[in-house]
């Protein structure tokens, strides 16, 4: 009897586990609203704080502008990486020409869908830096200026 009990009690913790590590995987993915309440909060930051100390901020890997799987990215209208918060390689490259999984001109798409919007959402594919994967994405962006200010989650 005192086996079956125990038996049942780690069945019992196991299933436990498993349902509240699958919660907490799926707390682990930012969503749409989370993607746009980030770029705003990065638009406020750089009106109060400047364009200087903001680009440094929404690059730094420990800062405020990283959350789960969601991060920052800046660039200017001709495409130049000005920060991003897991690549820090590709501050300040061109990245005009780079593309996503399928083919498509990742940010000349972006710079095209903010051409005569104030924001827009575009998608595409691209690697999540927490699975590894290829993953379906979709990118909040904001132009304020000569800046686009993006924040992308995984679908």
């Amino acid at each position: 009897m005192m086996r079956m009990q125990k038996r049942s009690f780690l069945g019992l913790v196991a299933a436990a586990l498993i349902v509240a590590s699958t919660g907490a995987h799926a707390q682990s993915k930012g969503n749409e609203a989370d993607a746009v309440a980030l770029v705003k909060k990065a638009v406020d930051y750089m009106k109060k704080n400047g364009k200087e100390k903001a680009l440094a901020e929404f690059s730094n890997p420990k800062g405020e502008f990283i959350d789960r799987d969601l991060y920052i990215f800046v660039i200017d209208q001709k495409a130049k990486m000005l920060a991003h918060g897991t690549l820090p390689k590709i501050i300040g490259k061109d990245v005009i020409e780079m593309k996503d999984a399928d083919g498509g001109y990742l940010f000349k798409d972006m710079l095209a869908a903010t051409a005569t919007k104030q924001n827009a959402w575009v998608h595409y594919k691209w690697p999540n830096p927490v699975s590894k994967n290829i993953e379906a994405k979709s990118t909040y962006l904001e132009r304020v200026d000569d800046l686009v200010i993006g924040c992308g989650i995984y679908k």
